[in-house]
């Protein structure tokens, strides 16, 4: 037996049923029995039994007579799988593994108004390095790797609120405390998907960041590599990406 009949379902129907299930997920409007049928490549009649029988618990709906579409019982249960996600749970692995190819303090921190707050952390004591931001610490959005991600993802006026609100008080030479420059550093983070903080809150001290997002494509937290200011590395940025996608998608997240 091939490793591609492992992973078919011991039960003809089950499989039948996971194929009806994907051909009206990939369609927003409701799908005839005819597309239905073509598609999946299953007689008519076999596919309006299954149907029938799903309707019945719920999980397809009939919006009218020989047309289909997923049901609400499949967002009740979505709903109840996403109730127990949780960013940190879903982080730590991936990020442990990280750590071990970069040999630095990896960060996962949330927004709380203007400032992130780093919820997990995972480090060696061998790292070198001394980094005052422990869990639970906070930190101003325009001066941390990931707090720019969050403000990236805001409109301009919010971002303008954001710089009249705090001022945007500096922690070092290389802090961003003009609005415009803070803006087209932003245009930049959009457009490659990466944050960096280049000694901007802590001198010695540089980090790159990559968003993680949920399955409604909200951003909801960031992932970020800290390092000695020489010992940051560009070969990381992949490494870095990958990481947040590999959570994100356990988040739900499938991409814009």
């Amino acid at each position: 037996m091939s490793k591609e009949d492992h992973r078919k379902p011991a039960i003809q129907v089950l499989e039948r049923t996971f194929a009806l299930l994907d051909v009206l997920a990939s369609h927003q409007d409701p799908v005839s029995l005819k597309a239905i049928s073509e598609t999946t490549g299953l007689h008519p009649s076999t596919a309006h039994r299954i149907l029938n029988d799903l309707a019945m618990g719920r999980f397809v709906d009939r919006p009218e007579a020989g047309s289909y579409r997923l049901g609400m019982r499949l967002l009740e249960l979505g709903n109840l799988v996403k109730a127990r996600l949780d960013v940190r749970d879903a982080a730590l692995g991936p990020m442990r593994e990280l750590h071990k190819f970069t040999h630095q303090p990896v960060n996962l921190s949330v927004r709380q108004g203007d400032e992130i707050v780093y919820i997990e952390r995972t480090y060696s004591e061998r790292s070198g390095m001394q980094v005052v931001r422990a869990v639970g610490g906070r930190a101003p959005l325009h001066l941390t790797s990931v707090g720019k991600l969050f403000l990236a993802s805001d409109e301009s006026m919010r971002v303008r609120s954001y710089a009249a609100r705090t001022g945007l008080a500096g922690h070092t030479k290389n802090s961003l405390t003009d609005v415009s420059a803070l803006e087209r550093e932003l245009a930049l983070i959009r457009q490659r998907g990466l944050s960096r903080d280049d000694e901007e809150l802590e001198l010695g001290v540089r980090c790159m960041a990559a968003g993680i997002y949920d399955d409604q494509a909200k951003l909801i937290a960031g992932l970020s590599i800290s390092a000695p200011a020489d010992r940051l590395e560009e070969g990381w940025v992949g490494r870095l990406k990958e990481t947040a996608a590999q959570i994100s998608s356990a988040l739900g997240y499938r991409g814009q």
